[in-house]
């Protein structure tokens, strides 16, 4: 991507409340027509991010830039944003026509203007015909796609959804994650996105930023952060893993649980210590005589498209998922190929913000 493409540019920000820091040094840029996500556990400094950029915080250090103008101290309602929140803040004493029509008529849109701008957004959010509903009469699926309706009648430049698919069921949510992605494709604004849900963010985003203790952990597109996580922490946050600790014996080639895998990782010194990560589902279970280790099985829980096993191998237990079944008690033997063995970098407890290229 070339930087003229770039919206939003954050550089050396930081937030503290009092004499705790929220975020730490964040430098980050996101460009036009992108959905970003930003990930990560509980009071990782996420939300506090998209208050910063929708101007409802202002930075300790740092600046924001929007078109590469300093927008650090321009209040909410002069920013081109607009936010989604986990509580959708409808008005109860207004119809569904008006809640979306509401910033329309604080701007002095004209009537056949709101008219227009109002139905377009009730056919994008699938809601033709419910114009005159109380919104207390919707489903909390409906009331989050009338906020979302609100939102985006405005033209922002910029849509900050903070967790909006929170209150709702796995089912609608997982439903509402693809037309959420599908109206953004469609009207080709940036969307920045608040989350803890690994699959919320997987399944919506063109850019993950991963983060943790108030610093990013990594940046990257959904396949590379799950297939090449940074370090132990994005390995072990982003699906499931079997993490572990390994020594890199030389160039592909790594030794862990006790014996040496050859893999496709370079340039670490010799007998570098490192932490190593396997996903259960590119382990193969194979016949106990041909396996790479060999272990027993300890339990098996049906998941609906695969069995989940673990497999005792003496010092260290795997999770595995197979789509066929080996019963608890059973000698099976454990293969992984060296392109599945993923070596990372032992970074210190403190969290080093390491990030890839954009």
């Amino acid at each position: 991507m070339y930087e003229e493409e770039r919206l939003i540019e954050i550089q050396g920000m930081s937030k503290s409340f009092g004499e705790t820091e929220v975020l730490h040094n964040i430098d980050l840029y996101i460009r036009k027509r992108e959905f970003v996500t930003l990930l990560g556990p509980s009071g990782c400094g996420k939300t506090t991010m998209l208050r910063l950029i929708g101007g409802f915080e202002m930075p300790t250090e740092g600046k924001i830039l929007f078109g590469g103008r300093d927008i650090t101290q321009v209040p909410p309602y002069r920013r081109k944003v607009n936010t989604v929140f986990q509580k959708y803040a409808l008005f109860t004493h207004l119809n569904v026509f008006d809640n979306i029509a509401f910033g329309l008529k604080l701007r002095k849109v004209s009537k056949s203007e709101i008219e227009k701008r109002v139905m377009r957004m009730l056919r994008l959010v699938k809601m033709e015909g419910y114009e005159k509903r109380s919104v207390e009469s919707l489903s909390g699926g409906q009331q989050q796609r009338i906020a979302i309706a609100r939102a985006l009648v405005n033209e922002p430049e910029v849509l900050l959804l903070d967790e909006p698919l929170g209150a709702l069921d796995l089912k609608l949510r997982q439903e509402m994650q693809l037309e959420l992605k599908s109206m953004q494709q469609e009207l080709g604004i940036t969307f920045l996105y608040v989350t803890h849900d690994q699959e919320e963010a997987l399944t919506m985003s063109d850019t993950i930023v991963v983060m943790n203790g108030g610093r990013i952990q990594q940046i990257g597109d959904p396949k590379r952060i799950y297939d090449e996580p940074k370090n132990a922490f994005v390995a072990d946050f982003i699906g499931q893993s079997n993490l572990l600790s390994g020594v890199m014996l030389e160039d592909e080639l790594v030794m862990m649980a006790g014996k040496e895998f050859p893999c496709v990782d370079e340039g670490f010194e010799k007998n570098e210590l490192v932490d190593v990560v396997v996903r259960p589902e590119d382990i193969m279970v194979v016949g106990a005589d041909v396996g790479m280790l060999v272990g027993t099985v300890e339990s098996v829980l049906f998941k609906g498209v695969h069995y989940e096993m673990i497999v005792s191998t003496g010092e260290n237990r795997w999770k595995v998922h197979s789509t066929t079944m080996q019963p608890a008690g059973t000698r099976v033997g454990l293969s992984i190929v060296p392109f599945n063995i993923h070596i990372m970098r032992r970074e210190s407890s403190g969290g080093v913000q390491e990030v890839e290229p954009q």
